[in-house]
This record gives C-alpha cells, structure tokens and sequence, in this order.
C-alpha cells in the first residue's frame, strides 16, 4: 500500500494529518505521567511498617531521639511507628494484643505476658544491674531492714521487674507476701503516696530510684545485689520474628550502636534523655551509670534464671499458669 495510502487509512476522515504527531505525543505524555504518580503508591503499598515500644526511659528512647534506626530498616523497605508506654507490663500487653511488634521491659513483664498468652519471642538482652533497682524507706523510717517491712504497706508497680525483687528480698528475710501489704501503685502515684507517708517502703527501678534518691528524704534498705539480676530484655512476636527475620536484625544492629555510644557518654545520653523523661541530666547520670550496655542473645544461664522467675511466681500464684521461657527464645537466624 503506498504511504499516503496507509496514513489515510490509520488517520480519521475528520482528524487533520497535521495533528496526529500531536496526538502520539499527548498520548505518550499521559502514559508517562500515570506512571510516575503510580510509582510512589506502588512503593507506599510495598513499605511494611514496624512499631516499635518504648518506655519513657532506657535504650528504645535514645534509639528514637538519635534516628538511626530509620535508615537501616528503610533499606529494608520497612518504616518505624513508635509508641511510649508509662512501664513493662502494659507494653507487654500491646505485644500481645499484636498492637506492637517490638519493644522493652523487665524481667518480670515477659513472664506475666507469657501466661496471658504464647504470642511474644524473646530476641535479646542487657547483662544485669542489680543496682538498678532497690527498696527505699524514708530517711527517717525506723525501719532498717527488710525483716522489719512484716505489717508494713509497700508500694510498687505490678508485674514490673521490681515485683521480683520484693518477693526475694522478703523470702531472704525470712517473710512471705502475707506478711505485708502490697500497694500496687505505677511509679507516679507511689511516689506521691511514699512522700506523703501513705505507705513505709517503695519498690522502685531507675530512674526513678535516682530521682527519689535526689530528693534526699530516701533511704536504701536493700538493691538487687546478690538478690536478682534485674535483666533488661528486648522482646517481639513469635509472627513478627517468623516473617521479618532481617528487619529484628537490624533493629539489635542498632540498639548496639547505641549501646556502645552510651557505654561512654553517660553525661551526654542523660541530656539526650532528660527531655524526654522529665528528669535532670544530672540525675539521669546516675541511673545510667548504674545501667548496663551490651545486647546479646539470650544463653542458657539467662534462660534458666528467668524461669526461676516464673517458676517463683507461678507457685506464689501470681500467675495462673506455669509457663517454659526456652520455647519462647529466638533461635539463631530465625
């Protein structure tokens, strides 16, 4: 067909030659422009998200304030949703409710979780601090050893890591949970009830210990030294740790990039921190300094004194099962 032929035939009668090339072009250009706007929702739709929870205290908030695990789960084709909570165990409870995914607490929060449900996986920990928590008493209490809280009111958070504490402390002295009365109170209310003399003792973690402490009307009636270890543990889903092994990876790659930074500026993380908190620098120095850095897997000593743990309390009746913590720990390059 000669080529005047064929234009015409692919031409419309009504449609000038002059604007076909005018045509292909618009066309082309329209083509290019719904592609360019569907790249970035293709992209959106492919971004998975990680929500991480943190408590106003502690790595998880340095981590948050520094920015540096963004990039590396960006890389990852992953974004970071954070969300504070006030202590462990309602943080735990959002674990479990699968409304986080990963997130920090105690060691007592993990084994109270672990009997409302099988959901959480246990990734990593901190070497322990014993004396990062304590038992205080106002300085003029006449009370001076844990023998003599028998009768006494103690306040304290339940489930939190120093609910430990306490059951140790006590069982050492001689004494059973019967023998006081527990005040199960989140760190602000005990505080207020502690200074106001509505109960004799106060179990307490950092940095609120420090706090109290600077305040200069406490006392230390005993600290985790030789009673507990007072283990900090990073803990996610058994859903999330099955489907999003690399992005966990980063996420410990990161915390030890902090750990290793705050390791040796202490003065710096606490002012990093003090905003945050809500607490001075110069007194978040002091729980830092007795904090401790370091995230590793979990070994075979870790795993056998946080069953202890909840061994303790499942015989106590705190819990109303026993539950296994080995089952519950990440394996290696899961």
């Amino acid at each position: 067909m000669p080529a005047r032929a064929r234009e015409a035939a692919v031409t419309p009668p009504w449609l000038p030659r002059v604007w076909m090339p005018r045509l292909w072009f618009a066309l082309a250009a329209l083509i290019f422009a719904c592609l360019v706007l569907a790249a970035p929702r293709a992209a959106q739709a492919q971004e998975r998200v990680v929500r991480v929870g943190y408590q106003k205290y502690g790595t998880l908030v340095l981590l948050k304030g520094r920015g540096t695990l963004e990039p590396k789960l960006k890389a990852l084709g992953y974004r970071v949703q954070w969300s504070e909570f006030p202590s462990g165990p309602p943080l735990m409870e959002a674990l479990n409710a699968g409304a986080v995914d990963f997130g920090s607490a105690g060691e007592t929060p993990p084994i109270f979780a672990q009997a409302a449900s099988d959901a959480l996986v246990y990734v990593a920990h901190e070497p322990a601090a014993p004396k990062g928590e304590a038992i205080l008493v106002p300085k003029a209490s006449p009370i001076q050893s844990v023998a003599d809280l028998r009768g006494k009111k103690v306040a304290l958070n339940k489930g939190s890591n120093v609910h430990y504490l306490l059951v140790r402390s006590i069982e050492k002295a001689g004494l059973s949970l019967s023998d006081i009365t527990p005040a199960y109170l989140a760190p602000a209310d005990a505080r207020a009830a502690f200074e106001r003399g509505a109960v004799d003792a106060w179990v307490i973690w950092d940095p609120y210990f420090a706090a109290a402490e600077a305040g200069g009307n406490t006392r230390v009636l005993a600290d985790g030294t030789g009673l507990v270890p007072n283990h900090q543990f990073y803990l996610s889903s058994k859903t999330f740790t099955a489907e999003n092994g690399p992005a966990l990876d980063a996420i410990v790659a990161a915390i030890a990039e902090v750990d290793a930074w705050a390791k040796d500026n202490t003065d710096a993380a606490a002012k990093e921190l003090a905003p945050s908190v809500g607490i001075p620098a110069q007194i978040l120095s002091v729980a830092l300094e007795r904090q401790t850095y370091g995230i590793r897997p979990l070994d075979e000593a870790v795993v056998q004194e946080q069953q202890r743990i909840a061994d303790s309390f499942h015989e106590l009746k705190l819990i109303p099962k026993s539950v296994e913590i080995a089952g519950a720990v990440r394996k290696p390059g899961s």
